[in-house]
């Protein structure tokens, strides 16, 4: 039913859905909706809400992230293949449109948002998905130019840089890091040589180190984090509020429902710190449940990801490391924002935090993890394959 265009061959159809993805992820968003409940309550009672005011919203944009789920299902990685030059022109569209004025919403500094009526749209988020499926389609069409020339290796950043500059601008820098970082780890999957690589991230790092120092905001972000305790109610408060919160969990928590810090010492506690409301709530057991889940979606992207590469079907090899690379990363600046490891940044937590932007976005991600899958074993069990991967099994075979 939300596969109907996969083929069938002598009466026996393609595999089912991977269940035990789907099962991961609906623990993370379930798990999720708990705590975003729980640490939004203050503050949907302070602005006269209503109690479940923003758990009420976070569902919402749950079942409209499943509901464009189930039609990106439903698209064949083909079509993905044959619009990602397209997508990178969408994606830099939007990240340009967002500093237009009149277009753009400023928040706490920041210009990120584009209002669409029913909800704020965090024009980042599509945007890295369609730059990741940009790079996927031209690490298939220029492969060999990749690896084997320096115009090949340096010319598919250029659009990236782009998108990566009108982040800065917006500022967006956890983001930019995120994206940029990504890009790296599918261009290394895709064989580019050791040193090329070498050379890029030492490129990419001093960038980001001149980006810091050279904006006292950013370098007090990054210097805050170091020693929180020596200014606890300026600089250092959000780190200061987070770690209390971390360390009252203990083993098991303090109990659903009862964290202190979220009345109001934490800042964003159901946003970029819901995961401190978890420790504190849930303790280091919670926390290590919500690790081995994140890893575990990480780890299954990888495998899809390297099977999808044994069948030939390198697009969807490139774009499934690309998901798995961004999923895991982001996760791991948010909660190493919130453990004091890394320098604050506006980072949500994957399928945890609230915001619909976000969860939109990474249902949409998913949905295209298990149509590589779902595509993947179709060709391995000699079903036909769609795109480029037909394609070359059909020059293999003659």
């Amino acid at each position: 039913m939300l596969l109907p265009d996969m083929p069938v061959r002598r009466g026996a159809s393609c595999p089912r859905l991977d269940f035990v993805l789907l099962a991961a992820v609906a623990a993370l968003f379930s798990l999720g909706l708990v705590m975003v409940a729980s640490a939004s309550m203050p503050v949907a009672e302070r602005l006269q809400l209503g109690t479940f005011h923003f758990a009420l919203r976070q569902t919402l944009y749950l079942v409209m992230g499943l509901v464009l789920g189930v039609l990106t299902l439903r698209i064949k990685l083909a079509w993905w293949e044959q619009c990602s030059r397209l997508c990178i022109l969408v994606a830099i569209l939007l990240l340009a449109a967002v500093l237009l004025p009149g277009l753009g919403t400023t928040v706490n500094g920041s210009t990120r948002w584009m209002d669409l009526g029913v909800f704020r749209l965090q024009v980042s988020e599509p945007a890295k998905l369609l730059a990741l499926i940009y790079m996927a389609g031209y690490l298939v069409r220029h492969a060999d130019n990749v690896r084997e020339t320096r115009a090949g290796f340096i010319k598919p950043l250029g659009l990236i840089g782009l998108a990566s500059l009108l982040l800065l601008l917006e500022p967006d820098f956890g983001t930019t890091v995120v994206l940029m970082s990504t890009v790296l780890v599918m261009m290394f999957m895709a064989g580019v040589s050791l040193w090329k690589f070498a050379a890029l991230i030492a490129a990419a790092g001093g960038a980001f180190a001149l980006l810091a120092v050279s904006s006292p905001y950013r370098m007090q972000r990054l210097t805050a984090f170091l020693n929180p305790w020596e200014d606890p109610f300026n600089s250092g408060f959000q780190l200061t509020q987070s770690l209390m919160a971390i360390g009252r969990g203990e083993w098991f928590g303090v109990g659903l429902g009862a964290s202190i810090q979220k009345l109001f010492y934490l800042p964003e506690a159901h946003t970029d710190f819901v995961f401190a409301v978890l420790a504190e709530e849930l303790g280091l057991v919670g926390i290590l449940v919500l690790l081995g889940l994140y890893a575990f979606v990480v780890a299954r992207a990888y495998t899809i990801a390297a099977v999808a590469e044994q069948g030939g079907n390198l697009f969807a090899a490139y774009l499934g490391y690309g998901i798995g690379t961004w999923l895991g990363l982001q996760a791991f600046i948010n909660i190493g924002v919130n453990t004091g490891l890394l320098p604050t940044k506006g980072l949500t937590l994957p399928l945890m935090s609230y915001g619909g932007s976000s969860m939109l976005v990474t249902c949409v991600a998913v949905a295209l993890l298990l149509r590589i899958d779902y595509e993947t074993r179709c060709t391995v069990n000699s079903l036909p394959a769609s795109g480029s991967a037909a394609a070359r099994r059909r020059r293999r075979s003659q």
